[in-house]
């Protein structure tokens, strides 16, 4: 995988979101495309751009994740989800992985696992395994 992987980053915080920015860059291996704020812009953005991972905060500024997710659960081909979030409740996990998110992070306790599941993804993208295909979940 010549360009690596391409991961979209949606995020009310601009804040959260350029320190998130800035360590997704520093994985190999990835293509960072950019940060949306809102569900619609999300939903478009996975529409005309070819995504392989959507790292996707459960509150945005215009509607939820659990939209993006119910959105995406209905598209023929959508993105690798990798949730990242400080709503880190059970239903909300549950609710995430049941509409197809490959992975549960919590913002304070698993921001720093968060490199290191991209990594994951990118090596199995290079080695032919569409990105989530084995799902890993953090608790």
């Amino acid at each position: 995988m010549e360009e690596g992987l391409r991961i979209l980053l949606a995020e009310d915080s601009t804040a959260l979101a350029e320190r998130i920015a800035e360590a997704i860059r520093q994985v190999p291996r990835v293509r960072f495309l950019g940060v949306v704020h809102s569900e619609a812009d999300t939903l478009a953005a996975v529409r005309e751009q070819r995504i392989d991972v959507l790292i996707l905060d459960l509150h945005l500024k215009q509607g939820t994740g659990f939209g993006v997710l119910r959105a995406l659960a209905a598209m023929p081909r959508r993105p690798c989800i990798v949730v990242l979030t400080n709503y880190d409740l059970p239903a909300y996990k549950s609710a995430a992985l049941a509409l197809g998110a490959s992975h549960f992070l919590d913002k304070a306790r698993d921001y720093g696992r968060l490199p290191e599941v991209l990594h994951e993804l990118a090596q199995a993208a290079s080695a032919g395994a569409a990105p989530g295909a084995a799902p890993g979940v953090a608790s």
